[in-house]
């Protein structure tokens, strides 16, 4: 069993900047495709960012291109979500997610993703 981590969310003023980190346990996570999700209250859970096994791919929603970047430190068992010039729209509960090796080496889909965590809440204000 993998346990995922979430940490770094807090509250930020419009324009400010946040950096969330995720831990896995597990000897092979640098194996693992990581992505990070959202939830708004009242709204689904939507595709944040993903990074391949090897943090040469990485994949974006649009409403986050140019101000978010993902990485991973695969010494540290470790990804991160590097968000910029925040607007109140990017108020959410981020979960961090790991799949296991499969076909694709990336996925915007949450349905393929294997272990999650609880959350970190970020909330932007106005």
């Amino acid at each position: 069993q993998v346990k995922v981590v979430e940490s770094g969310g807090g509250l930020v003023q419009a324009g400010g900047s946040l950096r969330l980190s995720c831990e896995a346990s597990g000897r092979t996570f640098s194996s693992y495709t990581m992505g990070w999700f959202r939830q708004a209250p009242g709204k689904e859970r939507e595709f944040v960012a993903a990074i391949s096994w090897g943090g040469g791919t990485q994949e974006y929603a649009d409403s986050v291109k140019g101000r978010f970047t993902i990485s991973r430190d695969n010494a540290k068992n470790t990804i991160y979500l590097q968000m910029n010039t925040l607007k109140p729209e990017d108020t959410a509960v981020y979960h961090c997610a790991a799949a296991e090796p499969g076909i694709q080496s990336i996925s915007v889909v949450a349905s393929e993703y294997d272990y999650w965590g609880q959350g970190t809440a970020v909330t932007v204000s106005s």
